[in-house]
């Protein structure tokens, strides 16, 4: 129970990877944060195969200084995230405030419209490095990337490194 007392949020949108959502939310949760669902607006989000999950708040109503951390699942839903004032100020607020953000496979364009992976060391879904290369990153092709708070992976079989290194930094805050 490395995380007791912590408490994380997930982001969430329509056409989100469930395994990038579902996996770090047991994961954290056995690890004894609390873990919260966060949406940009509506009550549920279905996944890229339909699996719906309930949100338990809307970003726009909660304070980036309640949460220890964020973790962004990809899909197609940070395509949707990343254009939506609420949530890009709630994970550039998190990353300001020297708190966890982790992301994978395309939530990277998350991490770039917030304008945080300037002059950072990051990877992403391999379809997405020119992006994050023209918002000012280091890209690289490994499983798992930790700069500072910012944690980065490419897709879902990269989830054990994700997980490892994701609660570490956690435990360490």
């Amino acid at each position: 129970m490395q995380l007791k007392n912590k408490r994380i949020a997930v982001l969430a949108e329509n056409n989100y990877e469930p395994r990038e959502l579902w996996c770090p939310r047991y994961r954290l949760e056995e690890e004894g944060a609390e873990v919260h669902i966060l949406g940009t607006g509506a009550a549920a989000y279905s996944s890229k195969q339909g699996l719906e999950v309930q949100v338990d708040h809307n970003v726009a109503d909660v304070k980036a200084e309640d949460y220890d951390g964020v973790v962004i699942p990809g899909g197609y839903a940070p395509d949707a995230m990343r254009r939506h004032k609420p949530l890009i100020d709630f994970v550039r607020n998190l990353f300001d405030q020297g708190r966890v953000v982790a992301y994978i496979c395309h939530a990277g364009w998350v991490a770039a419209s917030a304008d945080i992976v300037r002059g950072k060391r990051v990877t992403s879904f391999a379809s997405i490095r020119d992006d994050m290369v023209n918002a000012g990153a280091d890209w690289v092709d490994e499983p798992v990337v930790r700069d500072g708070n910012l944690i980065s992976s490419r897709v879902p079989s990269d989830l054990p490194a994700f997980h490892r290194t994701l609660i570490e930094a956690l435990a360490e805050g």
